[in-house]
Parts: C-alpha cells; sequence; structure tokens
C-alpha cells in the first residue's frame, strides 16, 4: 500500500472536523477515556499540513487500552497492531477501501504520560510562536516533495526538528 505525502494549506474546516469525529470516539469509547484532543498540524490555525485530522485519546492505563480496539474498527478506525510503541496504541481511518486516503490518525495514550505531554507542548507552542509554525510548514513542503511516497521516511526525516522545537518550547515555558 503505497500512501502518498502531501502538504496542503490550511483548511479552516479542520477544527470542525475534529470536533465532529471526537463526538463519534466519545460516543464509541467515552467510558474509558480521560480526554480527547486535537493535535498534528492540523489543530494549529494556518500550519500548512498533510490533510489527515489527528486525535490523541487519553486514557489513564495504557495496558487496559485494548477494550477500545473493538468498539472503535465498529467506527470505521483500523487498529495498528504492528505499532513498534508501547507507550501508545494507534488507529487509521481511510476514506476509501484500498486505503491510500487517510483521513484521520487516532492515538491512544496515557493522559498524563511524557508522549501526551509533548504533543500538547508542541502542539500549543506552534499556535503561540506563527514563526515557528511557518518555519515548521516549510520544512514539511520539502519533505512532502523528497520522500512523496514514503510516508515513514518523510516522518521521520522531522523528527530533529520536532524534538528541537520541544527543547525551545520547554525553555520558554520555565
Amino acid at each position: 500500500m503505497v500512501e502518498p505525502v502531501f502538504v496542503v494549506p490550511y483548511d479552516p474546516w479542520w477544527p470542525s472536523l475534529f470536533a465532529l469525529e471526537r463526538s463519534r470516539v466519545e460516543a464509541a469509547v467515552g467510558p474509558w477515556v480521560e480526554a480527547v484532543e486535537h493535535v498534528g498540524s492540523t489543530a494549529v490555525p494556518g500550519l500548512d499540513a498533510k490533510p489527515v485530522i489527528d486525535l490523541m485519546v487519553g486514557v489513564r492505563d495504557i495496558r487496559s487500552a485494548g477494550r477500545c480496539i473493538r468498539p472503535l474498527e465498529e467506527i470505521g478506525y483500523s487498529y495498528w497492531a504492528e505499532n513498534p510503541n508501547p507507550e501508545r496504541m494507534l488507529f487509521v481511518r481511510f476514506a476509501d477501501a484500498d486505503r491510500t486516503s487517510r483521513t484521520h490518525n487516532l492515538h491512544v495514550l496515557e493522559v498524563g504520560g511524557e508522549l501526551w505531554n509533548d504533543r500538547l507542548v508542541f502542539r500549543d507552542h506552534l499556535r503561540s510562536h506563527p514563526e515557528a509554525a511557518g518555519e515548521y510548514a516549510r520544512l514539511k513542503h520539502v519533505l512532502a516533495e523528497r520522500f512523496r511516497e514514503d510516508r515513514e521516511a518523510y516522518t521521520r526525516a522531522k523528527t530533529d526538528f520536532i524534538s528541537a522545537m520541544l527543547e525551545r518550547a520547554r525553555a520558554s515555558r520555565a
């Protein structure tokens, strides 16, 4: 399966699409969920992004989050069991049967854990620092061209920038 990488201009509908999806997710797994956050580039007003809504679903204990798998699959998500990170569960929703047009990523994480906090810090830093968001957008466009047919390489290539930005964000909060 090839899932091409395209970065598009910010769409003001993204927050509404998140809110709609959050309602669907809460209806499916609400009893086990502490919080649902809009993260990723679509959560930053004005930031160019892949047109994929990222939801971060917070649970108390990731070890008991397996009970969310079936209800999320019932509302159209695919559980990515090959996920290499034991601190999170990843679900993906596609617009098409051949799985080449992703619409949503859903990350199940422990509320207050390091990954949870890092994603919020990164998102909030980009929201409050437009120059950093612009720098990130430029990088994303370059990497999308370079890694058009390799989503994993595109994601890996952003790691150093994200790490540096997280350090800046933490320093500015201290």
